[in-house]
């Protein structure tokens, strides 16, 4: 083919707008779809309503008043009871899942399917009914007892799939080297593995617990006494009892109060994690 057939590709006269330019123009038509909906929202809102009904000064001062504090305090209890559960139960199953012995690979798929396709509401329920099934039953440490144990065997099933991957990222190599230094397997596994695979899991468990932070607004299911309330709790029986949803919006801030300084240390370890891959 002669050079004189071919025609110069800038010869062609450029129509249109550049991937970039469409790019820009696509981001400035969803900032001002934004500014419109959030300035309709503003022109358009009933503010002194919105105010009155949801965040009334004198509410708030009667709920730090009435018990929010210890109800926050519940809420942290209970979490962190069903978090040291969950880890234990966790890390147990993660073992047996990757353990050779059949039996105990199938118990631990079985309890961790099963679990995981139930709503932890349905859990709670169960336990709450098991007074009715078994006469003479008394769970320890009610109402903590029946708290934790139902978080904590549903978070038990989540938390050892994630351990699971942990133990399965560290390199062989680690437990092979144990093991020819004559370390008997359970002695590497605490001493070598496991502490590497809880490094590796941090950032996932720290979502754990924020997820656990907020199902353990099921409390309520169980039928506790008032003084036994966590966050939701107090905020909807003192909002029933005011006719009014302050309270239950100041409880909601206070669960983020818990969460977003957990979800700040999930970002943090993450970063590291990356950092050190």
């Amino acid at each position: 083919m002669s050079s004189a057939n071919v025609e110069p590709r800038d010869a062609e006269p450029r129509t249109g707008l550049s991937p970039r330019q469409r790019s820009q123009r696509s981001r400035a038509i969803q900032y001002a779809i934004l500014v419109v909906i959030v300035l309709v929202a503003a022109f358009t809102a009933d503010w002194g309503q919105i105010a009155t009904v949801f965040f009334k000064p004198s509410l708030i001062k009667s709920a730090f008043e009435s018990g929010l504090p210890t109800a926050f305090l519940k809420t942290i209890e209970y979490t962190i009871g069903a978090f040291v559960i969950g880890l234990l139960g966790g890390t147990l199953l993660a073992l047996m899942r990757l353990s050779s012995v059949g039996p105990y690979r199938w118990i631990a798929t079985v309890y961790i399917e099963f679990f995981r396709g139930l709503p932890a509401i349905v859990v709670f329920v169960a336990f709450s009914l098991l007074p009715l099934a078994f006469a003479n039953l008394v769970i320890p440490f009610d109402p903590y007892g029946t708290v934790w144990s139902a978080l904590g065997i549903v978070s038990a099933a989540y938390m050892a799939e994630v351990i699971r991957a942990g133990i399965q990222a560290v390199p062989k190599g680690q437990l092979e080297a144990a093991r020819s230094l004559g370390m008997p397997l359970g002695l590497a596994t605490r001493k070598i593995v496991l502490p590497q695979a809880f490094r590796i899991v941090l950032p996932p468990l720290a979502n754990d617990l924020i997820l656990l932070v907020k199902d353990s607004s099921l409390v309520f299911i169980i039928g506790t006494s008032a003084g036994d309330f966590e966050l939701t709790g107090f905020g909807r029986d003192l909002a029933n009892t005011e006719s009014n949803l302050t309270p239950l919006v100041t409880a909601g801030f206070c669960y983020l109060i818990i969460t977003l300084p957990l979800g700040l240390l999930v970002r943090r370890l993450e970063a590291k994690a990356a950092r050190a891959r």
